[in-house]
């Protein structure tokens, strides 16, 4: 596997104003996400450095921005609120611990291969999950939309509290805050193109406040520490070690989630091929690096990506020209930000969260599946106001549980059982029809097609039922691509239903891997050679007229036929 990320200089124009745009566009967004985090604006900025600095270095998507994202803002607020709670001395870094455990654990991903596994996630649980992020980031921001600190207790703290926030607003940051959300959904598209919103709402937005608005009746960012942070040893908890555990693979799958998600993106602007399982390792080690040195988790996002390839990056150059320029603005420029009012932030931070619900999937779900539906809107209620691990599991559970309940539904009806074959929709040539009229119901042909999993077994055992009216048995797998374990134990016991009554029991083009299955179990060793054939006409034969010299010389000449026949379509 190649180490380093694509980065060459053959593109160096459109690399490096690809970065440079992207950078302007993280600053907001990292000032904004960390002091939505409660970790401080610094926070968003280290993460924002170490997070797009290494997985553009080491990661599989040349084009890729990473940074701090809302869901992964989200779910480490919920981390930090947690370890706070339980250790106030040491709670802060154990959730940067839990950070680079993420990281860890996106590494193994990548590692193990399981790239391609890792978005093969129903759509309403994603949806649901990133709607309901999208919520929880909103309502977070009420209060210092308002001008007052965040209350305690998260969602439902705040919730809680908005009589009293409402009782205590602070006009002018509230004005702030609204003329920061009008830049953001007003501004034409046409500005877009040359002046990011979230910036041009930032600068107007300050310099509102400090030319027309009391200074010190607005609360601001304040003195960020110039230079690059320290170093910070992992810290554990025996007590919490359980919860760091989960709440890491919970950020670990997010981010890798996002980071894919968003790399598909930029293959489709770019019409190149990222590689899913280097992308997680760039992901893990920039965020290990982020948890190190006291940065927000970070992930693929898509606003800086998409900005990035538009402005003509192609390479991971662009990557690490937004990182070089961002380490120099937290070198020498961050004294500039301390004027930043929060208000402004929040703003940003909120409109984030309404881009991050799945507007577009969530007005037309009911169209799709009702049962869709109801995934959605309990993940989303369960995101909001119970707990993102319980979300994530249940919705997959449910949903998990409902589509393999779905296609055994339709895999049960690849399992045909024909007695009268006029009475069936399975295609029967002239001369099987013929011989199933001569069998007078005394013979069930049993005629399994495509993949055959655990959920037909029940079916399979229903179309056996009634033996004792039954002469023999007839199973044509011909057809059959795969046979499951439970299927083939299903088989099994049909057949030994059968023996065990003195009837007789025939195997039709058994090929493949239904074959080697059968074998393993021994169901083909409990048969005479002679009932074990590869056409159907055959098998019928000898069901109803006896042994193998019995053959007429019609069932003769149609497998012969049907030898030159592909087996999809005989």
């Amino acid at each position: 596997m190649q180490i380093f990320n694509e980065i060459n200089t053959r593109n160096l124009r459109g690399d490096i104003f690809g970065g440079v745009t992207a950078a302007v566009i993280a600053l907001p967004m990292a000032l904004a996400f960390g002091v939505a985090s409660g970790a401080g604006a610094e926070v968003g900025l280290y993460g924002a450095i170490m997070v797009g600095l290494f997985a553009a270095l080491f990661g599989g998507s040349p084009t890729l921005i990473s940074e701090p994202t809302g869901p992964m803002t989200v779910v480490f607020t919920a981390v930090i609120a947690k370890l706070i709670a339980s250790d106030p001395v040491n709670g802060m870094a154990m959730a940067f611990t839990v950070v680079i455990m993420a990281g860890m654990f996106q590494i193994l991903f990548g590692a193990l291969r399981l790239g391609k596994y890792v978005t093969l996630m129903p759509y309403s649980v994603v949806s649901g999950f990133m709607s309901g992020i999208g919520i929880i980031l909103i309502i977070l921001q009420i209060g210092p939309l308002l001008g007052q600190p965040a209350p305690a207790g998260g969602v439902i703290g705040v919730l809680e509290n908005i009589p009293s926030l409402i009782a205590g607003i602070q006009p002018e940051e509230t004005v702030l805050a609204l003329m920061t959300l009008a830049i953001l959904f007003l501004m034409p598209g046409s500005m877009k193109r040359y002046v990011p919103a979230p910036l041009l709402a930032l600068v107007i937005g300050t310099a509102v406040s400090i030319l027309l608005l009391s200074s010190d009746d607005i609360r601001r960012i304040g003195e960020i520490p110039t230079g690059l942070p320290a170093l910070q040893m992992p810290v554990f908890s025996y007590d919490q070690w359980q919860v760091m555990l989960l709440d890491a693979i919970v950020l670990g799958m997010l981010g890798c989630i996002d980071a894919l998600l968003t790399s598909v993106i930029a293959d489709s602007m770019t019409a190149q091929q990222h590689k899913s399982d280097k992308e997680l390792i760039g992901q893990g080690i920039g965020n290990v690096m982020s948890g190190l040195f006291g940065g927000l988790p970070g992930a693929g996002a898509t606003m800086g990506t998409v900005v990035n390839i538009q402005s003509g990056a192609r390479t991971a150059l662009s990557g690490l020209v937004r990182a070089g320029i961002l380490i120099v603005i937290v070198l020498w420029a961050a004294g500039l930000t301390a004027v930043i009012p929060l208000a402004v932030l929040a703003a940003i931070a909120l409109n984030v969260g309404i881009n991050i619900i799945d507007w577009k999937f969530l007005k037309r779900t009911h169209k799709f599946s009702k049962r869709g539906t109801i995934i959605t809107y309990a993940v989303i209620a369960l995101t909001v106001f119970v707990d993102l691990i319980v979300a994530v599991g249940l919705g997959l559970f449910v949903a998990n549980v409902m589509t393999i309940t779905r296609l055994s539904e339709l895999q049960a009806n690849d399992v045909k059982g024909v007695i009268d074959p006029n009475d069936t929709d399975l295609e029967l040539s002239g001369y099987e029809k013929d011989l199933m009229e001569t069998a007078a119901g005394k013979v069930l042909l049993l005629n399994l097609t495509g993949t055959m999993i655990f959920g037909v077994s029940r079916a399979i055992t229903r179309k056996n039922s009634g033996i004792e009216n039954r002469r023999a048995l007839i199973i044509d797998v011909s057809n059959v691509v795969h046979l499951g374990v439970s299927a083939a134990l299903a088989l099994e016991e049909a057949i030994l239903d059968m023996l065990n009554a003195g009837r007789d029991v025939y195997i039709v083009g058994a090929h493949g891997q239904p074959h080697d299955r059968m074998e393993r179990l021994g169901i083909l060793d409990r048969l005479p050679p002679e009932n074990i054939t590869k056409k159907r006409t055959v098998a019928l034969e000898r069901a109803i007229y006896g042994g193998e010299d019995s053959i007429s010389e019609e069932a003769e000449a149609e497998s012969t036929s049907e030898e030159t026949t592909p087996p999809s379509q005989a």
